[in-house]
């Protein structure tokens, strides 16, 4: 079997945004838009945390112009894939995991059926 066919990177979350989503130049150039969900655990334990703060970048510029109206508490969904993302430091290598989102969009109070689909 093709590692092609059994490697799957999907992630799908739905959050509330914790703060204004922030772009930033990379030193390529290139802009880059970062934001945090803020996501409940689907089990937690006695005494542990019940959420976590996940950071979910995107490259694509329509997602970010959508994505940089979004408000703190606002509930949305993003579509993307789990990535590492290295640079160079004065000390070092340093690195991150984040969601690379390809889609996203608000996710209305009632529900997510009327929900206007974006790319």
């Amino acid at each position: 079997m093709s590692v092609a066919v059994i490697d799957q990177n999907d992630v799908v979350l739905r959050g509330r945004v914790s703060a204004p989503a922030e772009i930033r130049p990379l030193p390529s150039g290139d802009p880059l838009l970062t934001f945090r969900l803020i996501v409940r655990r689907p089990e937690r334990r006695p005494g542990g945390q019940s959420v976590d703060v996940l950071t979910c970048i995107t490259y694509d510029r329509a997602l970010q112009r959508r994505a940089a109206l979004w408000q703190s508490g606002e509930v949305v969904e993003v579509e993307g894939a789990l990535q590492r993302r290295f640079w160079r430091t004065g000390s070092g290598t340093a690195s991150v995991c984040e969601v690379n989102c390809r889609r996203g969009r608000k996710v209305p109070r009632g529900g997510t059926d009327s929900a206007e689909r974006t790319a």
